[in-house]
């Protein structure tokens, strides 16, 4: 068996542990066809129907081995040469039309669309500022907090129940472990008072936000078309510009640093990353870093640094930009600490 055959295997059956039983229902009813999981889905009650109807609709290409895998777990047997499925809506609707009436069609496939757009709804909430969320759960009963919470994605809700303060966190956590499932109208008026409330609100973005978002794109943009940019930008938005410059963190910020946070990010790069990196350093920043090591160590990186020989410019600022980036991953982890736009407050000059 080779190599490639292994790999399919093992994806196909990880996928399968992960499928839930509307979706493996689906891939089978399409393998029998139209005509034959028509007269299969007849059998089904419409609860029924809407669920498999709603997986074929999201399913999109499955692989061959998926397939089998699905068709293996209902037949103990694998059917060599089962071809690839696609599941789409269209495919799905093809089938209903087959034995279903025309008023009853439409009304599954509108069930199914508003639950799509529900789940849109709910992937928009879960995507918003976690500080957010949980400022608008603090008016919330502690039940709808509970019910809203048991809707978004587990790492959403661990980072929101700590900011609802230790004693609601508390509360909040026995219920969404406790709730049992929510009848149907009060999820309803959960999400419709979601849409008013918070997700026509979350269209308009703050400045604040905003400028924090272009500011880790910039970070992430290569220093040449940054440069390119910062030309335009200054002259036609002059103070946005200079707020987001102020949330950036770039390879020039390191002298801001203290000494020590210094050394922990030169001590933790790999390579030829840091030879690379101060090589095309202001000499102002790298005589700062280069204070920042001891003297063998220092005496060291000079040796590499002299080795290294003439060095592309694009293999620089790579190299710079590594090491930024795991300054940020330290940062992250809480090892250091960045300098922020309100350091450079702190340091306004008044008369």
């Amino acid at each position: 068996m080779s190599t490639n055959t292994l790999t399919e295997d093992r994806t196909a059956t990880v996928m399968l542990k992960k499928m839930k039983g509307p979706t493996k229902a689906a891939i089978t009813f399409l393998c029998l066809g139209e005509q034959a999981g028509s007269k299969l889905m007849q059998q089904l009650g419409s609860a029924e129907i809407e669920r498999i109807t709603a997986a074929m609709s999201q399913l999109g290409p499955i692989p061959s081995e998926v397939v089998e895998a699905v068709l293996g777990e209902f037949t103990q047997k694998v059917v060599s040469g089962t071809g690839a499925v696609v599941g789409s809506m269209s495919t799905a609707e093809a089938m209903l039309r087959k034995f279903l009436p025309e008023d009853q069609v439409a009304d599954i496939l509108n069930n199914v669309r508003t639950s799509k757009r529900e789940d849109a709804m709910w992937r928009g909430f879960g995507a918003l500022n976690e500080t957010v969320i949980a400022n608008y759960l603090k008016g919330e009963h502690d039940q709808t907090a509970a019910a809203i919470l048991n809707n978004v994605d587990t790492a959403v809700a661990a980072k929101v129940l700590p900011l609802l303060g230790a004693e609601r966190m508390h509360d909040v956590a026995e219920r969404m472990i406790t709730m049992e499932a929510v009848p149907l109208h009060m999820m309803q008026q959960i999400e419709e008072t979601l849409k008013l409330d918070i997700m026509s609100d979350a269209i308009h973005t703050s400045s604040a936000e905003t400028h924090q978002r272009m500011a880790d794109l910039f970070n992430k943009l290569d220093a040449q078309a940054f440069e390119q940019l910062s030309g335009a930008l200054n002259t036609r938005v002059p103070e946005a510009f200079q707020s987001i410059k102020q949330r950036m963190f770039v390879f020039d910020d390191l002298i801001k640093l203290n000494m020590q946070d210094i050394a922990q990010v030169m001590r933790g790069l790999e390579g030829e990353t840091l030879p690379l990196a101060m090589r095309g350093a202001k000499k102002e920043l790298r005589d700062h870093l280069m204070e920042c090591l001891p003297q063998r160590s220092r005496q060291m990186l000079m040796d590499e640094m002299e080795a290294t020989g003439p060095v592309r410019g694009r293999d620089v600022r790579a190299a710079q930009a590594e090491m930024v980036n795991y300054a940020k991953s330290l940062a992250d982890e809480g090892t250091i600490e960045l300098p922020s736009s309100a350091d450079d407050d702190d340091d306004e000059l008044f008369e």
